[in-house]
């Protein structure tokens, strides 16, 4: 998906997501599917050539089997594309990985986080100069920092406003592409339960405390109010390609050291940018800010026991869960039911910036916005871009010849491959993007009430939402976790 050109006149102008790729290997037939389909043919073409009548009946179960994997769709998808999922978690229930419990008394090597799976390899290290916290995935090959920023109610700016902020984060996103050292940035839009902390701080130092009924009456509806609220926090995750910023890795020193001090670079770039954009970052997590959010994610409840006090829960070694339970469409954990929802379809007409106000301002539900931007270098997209104009006119002649009619979404496509072009002509970055929706609830019914509002919402949104199956575990580190993975 291309980020779509909006222009900087006074009014704000709506823009156009381009459309999820439907095309495949030939007539937008996946190469699972084109197997299938050729194994099928084969084997009814041989046994037609040995002699038909029989064989055909024999040979049967072969290219039926074919004809209803690449043609029966359960979800959305093929049933051929279930074939991979259904048997990762097959492997997975026998070998007992849906489960987690930590290990107390077993100590873990220094260093790592006390995370489940896969995230059980990712290592801290702790920026000297900035005092940043970075994770360092030595599978991925990736360095990860977040900072937290804070900004205005973007819906309550007017329109030029809207326009030139909408503008000014074109250029942020621009920046991140031109480097071809980041491998993702993530936005990460949280809703947390308030326990009144900051209200009670503001309070205690700008309110009038003089006795009066009014002081009284106030003070008492800020006690009463306040752990009843809800808060926003907004992170952004940005992770360094090791791979691709070798050589300045090697250039600074080699190590994490050397890769810390090139991220520190890029850091350094994201700050300057966002400040451009009228965005203000708050300093960059430390390891103790990481081990907290870290904390709350998988135990929601213990939030605002920590945020009253300070220094509890501020370890990466004891941060991540005590038990993680896993199923085809929920997640346990130690104090919440998850549920992982992806925008499978963003909206297909012209919509205005803040289209998503709906999903990101429902009250009352305990959910993670994540948007994972993957840039792409101007080489690469480029590249790209000329792989998917040739696929689409081969696709378009290979319809002639057959007499097969083009329909409207393959045409609607390839207008969003010129129009790719086009942004990437004029200076604009191109990025990939993943949305990520993670639902939270102390209960299971408060979890698919929770799952259906936000359902709800993102149909006002005029996105598409599609619950992931099989995947829930992997899903919630991407959408609720600033660690800028990816699914």
């Amino acid at each position: 998906m291309s980020r779509t050109d909006t222009t900087t006149g006074a009014e704000l102008v709506p823009v156009k997501f381009s459309r999820l790729t439907r095309r495949g290997l030939i007539l937008g037939l996946s190469l699972s599917q084109v197997i299938a389909l050729g194994i099928g043919g084969i084997s009814l073409v041989g046994a037609l050539y040995a002699g038909g009548g029989i064989l055909v009946l024999y040979s049967a179960p072969i290219w039926l089997l074919a004809i209803t994997l690449v043609w029966v769709r359960i979800g959305g998808r093929a049933l051929i594309e279930w074939l991979p999922i259904c048997s990762w978690w097959l492997w997975r229930t026998t070998g007992g990985q849906l489960l987690y419990r930590r290990r107390i008394v077993a100590p873990r090597p220094a260093g790592t986080l006390a995370l489940p799976g896969d995230m059980a390899r990712l290592r801290e290290y702790a920026d000297p100069e900035t005092g940043a916290g970075m994770i360092h995935d030595p599978t991925g090959n990736t360095l990860t920092v977040a900072v937290r920023v804070t900004h205005p109610a973007f819906v309550l700016l007017d329109p030029s406003e809207q326009n030139r902020r909408v503008t000014a984060w074109g250029r942020v996103l621009a920046t991140i592409c031109r480097s071809g050292r980041i491998s993702a940035l993530q936005v990460l839009e949280r809703t947390l339960p308030d326990s009144g902390q900051g209200l009670a701080e503001w309070w205690a130092e700008h309110g009038t405390h003089d006795g009066s009924w009014a002081s009284t009456t106030y003070a008492e509806l800020i006690e009463r109010a306040g752990p009843a609220g809800e808060r926003h926090a907004t992170t952004l995750s940005l992770s360094l390609d090791m791979r691709a910023a070798a050589r300045q890795i090697r250039t600074a020193g080699g190590g994490l050291k050397g890769a810390a001090n090139v991220l520190r670079q890029e850091m350094a770039t994201l700050l300057a940018a966002l400040r451009a954009a009228d965005l203000t970052p708050s300093g960059w997590l430390s390891t103790g800010e990481i081990a907290v959010m870290l904390r709350t994610a998988y135990d929601p409840a213990i939030g605002p026991t920590l945020e009253r006090h300070g220094q509890l829960g501020q370890d990466l070694a004891t941060a991540g869960p005590v038990a993680v339970t896993e199923t085809w469409d929920r997640l346990r954990t130690d104090s919440g039911h998850h549920a992982v929802l992806w925008i499978s379809e963003w909206p297909r007409s012209m919509v205005y910036p803040g289209f998503l106000a709906p999903v990101a301002l429902s009250t009352g539900i305990q959910r993670s916005i994540s948007l994972i931007c993957t840039p792409l270098r101007t080489d690469q997209a480029v590249r790209d871009i000329r792989k998917k104009k040739v696929e689409h006119i081969s696709d378009q002649a290979q319809r002639r010849r057959i007499g097969q009619i083009q329909d409207a979404s393959q045409t609607a496509e390839y207008e969003d491959v010129l129009r790719q072009e086009a942004d990437l002509t004029a200076g604009h970055g191109v990025l990939r993007y993943t949305g990520l929706i993670a639902v939270t609830a102390p209960t299971i019914e408060e979890l698919d009430t929770a799952v259906a509002a936000i359902e709800q919402a993102a149909i006002q949104a005029s996105c598409e939402t599609r619950l992931l199956v099989g995947q829930q575990a992997a899903a919630f580190t991407a959408a609720a976790l600033p660690l800028a993975r990816r699914i």
